[in-house]
């Protein structure tokens, strides 16, 4: 592949990045101008599930557990080294799309932190504690990018019955994850929404690009969310065996 064809991919991703941004722009000035606040659902939430939280420490105890195993560092960790294999195995351009989602979705999380500052619940006898701001939602915005690539990534690796439980795991890992979030009191329902929302959006904007770019190089059509991001990469690796 010509490294005018890598450059296009790049500009295609960088994009693609930038139109999630400025899609962003107007909600996250909505939201500061509103002054972000607590609507029933998120009140609601918070109050019945921190109740159940403190007269059930063994509970609180296994979702403390979940929320640090699937947090964001550890969907980061995995991202980056499937990307090191796919460079071993001579993917670059599935590297950089993989290092690309992860990295634009998360700092985008970051900035919206910090534009919209949040104040995360405050709850009688916390059962935990999470710094910074509360919208969106970190752990919801990472376990959606770190899920979501991962998946892309394997699917045609898989027969057609894993795919389904591939996408199946991966949603359940994103609404449990989220789930501890509220559970735990640290985050509001909306806050974890928003990060799930956000998440799938990057994916879809740079999976959009990817795609772009292999039909410029004269592939054929395919549907990422049923074939991965490159099908031709299952056929690669079958010939480097």
């Amino acid at each position: 592949m010509s490294i005018h064809g890598d450059r296009r991919l790049g500009l295609r991703l960088a994009l693609a990045s930038l139109a999630v941004a400025l899609l962003m722009i107007p909600f996250t000035l909505l939201l500061v101008v509103a002054k972000m606040p607590v609507n029933g659902l998120d009140a609601e939430a918070a109050r019945h599930l921190h109740a159940y939280a403190l007269t059930h420490p063994e509970v609180t105890t296994f979702l403390i557990v979940w929320t640090d195993l699937f947090g964001p560092w550890p969907w980061r960790v995995a991202v980056i080294a499937y990307a090191g294999w796919l460079l071993y195995k001579g993917a670059p351009r599935l590297a950089i799309w993989a290092v690309t989602t992860i990295t634009v979705g998360g700092l985008l999380g970051l900035a919206l932190k910090i534009v919209v500052a949040r104040a995360r619940p405050h709850l009688p006898d916390p059962v935990a504690l999470a710094p910074g701001d509360s919208f969106p939602s970190g752990h919801a915005v990472n376990v959606t990018l770190g899920a979501g690539v991962l998946v892309l990534l394997v699917l045609p690796l898989l027969p057609r019955w894993g795919r389904v439980v591939a996408w199946a795991v991966a949603c359940f890992l994103v609404l449990s994850v989220g789930y501890t979030r509220i559970a735990l009191g640290v985050h509001w329902v909306s806050d974890v929404v928003a990060g799930i929302v956000l998440g799938v959006a990057v994916i879809a904007a740079t999976a959009a690009a990817f795609e772009t770019w292999r039909r410029e190089q004269g592939r054929r059509p395919a549907s990422p969310p049923v074939e991965g991001v490159e099908p031709e990469f299952v056929k690669a690796s079958d010939e480097q065996k």
